[in-house]
């Protein structure tokens, strides 16, 4: 394994330990909720999403069950819509597209780290096409909570 492979198994398992985000907060402003389930193996999350009055979501919060890269990934994009101080829906769009298009590419295009932040750690995964509804888990719930708000 190579030391960057090595590194973003590293990351996965840390968020995985240590999730950003979870448990479902509820803030003030426009709140949108979904429930996922990934019927092969099991996984589910619960994320919320808070919008502000300007449109810009504001955070995620989730709670989930599942392997540890569904998990992370959860984590991940908790903690990548936290570093903005309220992320334009159409930069919100265009990640969960970015995420989509790599993780579909079975490994022919990486995840930006400057992009994505420690979600990038997830690139390898496009590589078995049965994670990649694992790691997909929470980026799927957050477009649809996006979309009922």
């Amino acid at each position: 394994m190579s030391g960057l492979e090595s590194l973003y198994q590293e990351l996965i398992l840390d968020h995985s330990k240590r999730p950003q985000g979870r448990g479902l907060a509820d803030e003030e402003g426009r709140n949108a909720t979904s429930h996922q389930r990934n019927p092969i193996c099991g996984d589910e999350i619960t994320l919320r999403v808070r919008v502000g009055d300007d449109g810009a979501v504001r955070d995620v919060t989730w709670e989930g069950a599942g392997c540890s890269i569904s998990q992370a990934s959860a984590s991940m994009l908790a903690a990548l819509v936290a570093e903005e101080d309220g992320m334009p829906r159409a930069e919100a769009s265009a990640l969960i597209d970015g995420f989509r298009e790599a993780l579909r590419s079975r490994g022919e295009l990486p995840l930006d780290e400057e992009v994505f932040g420690d979600a990038a750690a997830l690139s390898g995964v496009s590589k078995f096409t049965a994670r990649v509804k694992c790691a997909m888990l929470a980026w799927v719930a957050f477009e649809d909570a996006l979309a009922r708000t």
